[in-house]
């Protein structure tokens, strides 16, 4: 039955055309942990991610870079695992990032963490929050854009152009259960979009690794007013969406994403 749901959705899907990469006013990126892509669609533990992936666009052919999560979440922030092999932590990193790089285009950035304590939390471990899922934690230039996600905005136009939303272990399918984790976002992202659809807004749901039994093939979702509806078999990884946020808006081309392609052919 499963699979025979899975087969449904894909062959329903409408085709995609090529076209211009749009400037979304706002763009929400919240990343899950450690599924695999057959691990989620199709399944029906998850079906409001299964929902997401048929109002927007579903990337079928999308992979983590590496394991385990800490270099994953670097990769999509800096456009490089920094050499990066482990969870170790504390780091102490430096150089070019997503936010730097928007910010010296007066655009802007935040990264809101469930569970961590206080704005700019330099601790590895505090209950069900782990730095290592929080990459901007390891630059202390960002101190002041790394929030608890008890910081995000309940009024969406002040969100930064750029956030990134992390779930803590309970709650993003590292410790938590595939339902559990597709509950918290019907209850916590479902109101962003719904807003997001009406003001020129994106939402970008992805995961960091699969669970090491898939090759690394992940779920990448994005719902906007810019996406087409549909599902792209394009090959993409963490490197191409941060090229396409640096192709949105105007940044240089960071690292290893300055060697792939942006995200084509999704864009209304």
């Amino acid at each position: 039955m499963k699979n025979y749901w899975l087969l449904t959705m894909l062959l329903s899907v409408q085709p995609v055309i090529a076209g211009e990469l749009p400037r979304p006013d706002h763009i929400v990126i919240v990343i899950e942990e450690n599924k695999s892509f057959t691990q989620i669609i199709g399944n029906r533990e998850a079906p409001y991610i299964n929902a997401l992936a048929q109002r927007g666009m579903l990337f079928t052919q999308s992979y983590g870079v590496t394991h385990p999560s800490q270099p994953n979440y670097l990769a999509l922030f800096t456009g490089s695992t920094r050499g990066i092999a482990s969870d170790v932590c504390p780091l102490e990193l430096g150089g070019d990032n997503l936010a730097a790089a928007l910010q010296a285009k007066g655009s802007s950035f935040a990264s809101y963490a469930e569970s961590m304590p206080e704005a700019g939390y330099e601790g590895c471990i505090y209950g069900a929050y782990m730095r290592k899922h929080n990459p901007p934690a390891n630059w202390k230039e960002l101190k002041h854009l790394n929030q608890p996600y008890s910081a995000l905005p309940q009024h969406f136009e002040n969100l930064a152009t750029v956030s990134l939303v992390i779930p803590d272990q309970r709650n993003d399918m590292h410790d938590g259960s595939i339902a559990q984790g597709d509950d918290w976002l019907k209850q916590h992202i479902e109101p962003y979009l719904q807003w997001a659809l009406a003001h020129n807004s994106l939402l970008i749901l992805t995961w960091d690794e699969d669970d090491g039994t898939a090759n690394n093939h992940i779920v990448t979702i994005m719902i906007g007013p810019m996406v087409r509806r549909g599902s792209s078999a394009q090959r993409i990884n963490h490197y191409n969406v941060l090229r396409t946020l640096s192709e949105m808006y105007g940044l240089p081309s960071l690292n290893e994403s300055a060697h792939v392609q942006p995200i084509v052919g999704v864009w209304q």
